[in-house]
């Protein structure tokens, strides 16, 4: 047998190869229309969850502008009103710089006591000039102060936290380096300020006593009942309250509480809820919502200064 025909024999048959143009196209997997359904909810939801996620930590940090509307140029000074006093920088931080910034008014003639009095949620200490005026025609040495955020103290976003710490720095820069004894120190505030006041007293029951002007029985109102916290768990991120029913029960201090309103129905107008609650020596004074009712002020304080005694 010749070489060629031993190599035919050995040699295996070509396979076969279909014409490309006769290849079946592959065909691309399905998808259901549920699937595509379920997905598209998918990122709907995720959508709306993170646009709500974003709209809660909006409303946590713009919030507090609800409540507090601080300035920080101070326009007047207890000068206009012809009294002297000093200018003080005080509260360190832990590197020793004065974060907050007050003012010392003494009496002229000296005084029993010294009042720490404590501004509400609007302006700086140049809108409490006439208010301070009338502690010190009272018979009292004053200290003022601007909360971190507000005046000349050091920028921040107000708080009640903040607020508290503030006031307590206050006190102990009173009793500390003024050296003045708690039972003769006094704490005042006025609006949101005496919501302050009353819960400083109630955690400090060596003072000599606590001035309420009109404190707020609902001062969360403004954050709460804006629309946008209707959309978001708006006391959930908030942690301010300034309640008041509970440093009233707590109070052991004596209190003198000016309550504000139309004294032509003054006979229909109960006391406030808080000031029911509290066990303590108490006194309110009911005023004119008008601007003349400062001298009825200055008199009812000065009475109950007067009646103000060791005995509690």
């Amino acid at each position: 047998m010749s070489a060629k025909n031993r190599t035919s024999r050995t040699t295996p048959p070509r396979a076969h190869r279909p014409h490309a143009g006769t290849a079946a196209t592959a065909q691309p997997p399905l998808i259901s229309a549920q699937w595509l359904g379920l997905a598209m909810v998918a990122v709907v939801a995720a959508a709306a969850i993170c646009g709500w996620a974003a709209l809660c930590l909006l409303f946590w940090q713009g919030s507090w502008q609800l409540l507090y509307h601080p300035s920080a140029a101070v326009t007047r000074t207890p000068a206009s009103v012809g009294l002297s006093f000093d200018s003080v920088p005080f509260g360190p931080d832990n590197a020793g710089q004065p974060q907050l910034q007050g003012w010392w008014i003494p009496h002229p003639a000296g005084a029993r006591y010294t009042v720490l009095y404590l501004h509400g949620a609007n302006g700086n200490l140049g809108n409490t000039v006439d208010a301070l005026k009338l502690l010190t025609d009272a018979g009292l040495n004053v200290f003022a102060f601007d909360y971190r955020g507000y005046g000349g103290s050091a920028p921040a976003h107000p708080s009640e936290a903040g607020w508290r710490q503030d006031a307590e720095a206050a006190i102990t820069y009173l009793t500390s380096t003024r050296h003045i004894p708690p039972a003769s120190l006094l704490i005042a505030g006025k609006d949101l300020g005496a919501n302050l006041a009353l819960e400083l007293a109630a955690a400090h029951s060596d003072l000599a006593g606590v001035v309420l002007d009109q404190p707020l029985a609902h001062p969360m109102g403004p954050v709460f009942n804006d629309p946008r916290a209707k959309l978001v768990p708006a006391r959930t991120l908030v942690s301010d309250r300034f309640d008041l029913n509970a440093p009233a029960a707590a109070l052991r201090l004596p209190l003198l509480w000016f309550h504000r309103a139309d004294l032509e129905h003054a006979r229909y107008i109960d006391s406030p809820t808080a000031y029911q609650h509290v066990t303590a020596r108490k006194s309110i004074v009911l005023l004119p919502a008008a601007a003349e009712s400062a001298e009825e002020f200055r008199v009812a304080l000065r009475r109950w200064l007067d009646d103000l005694g060791p005995q509690r």
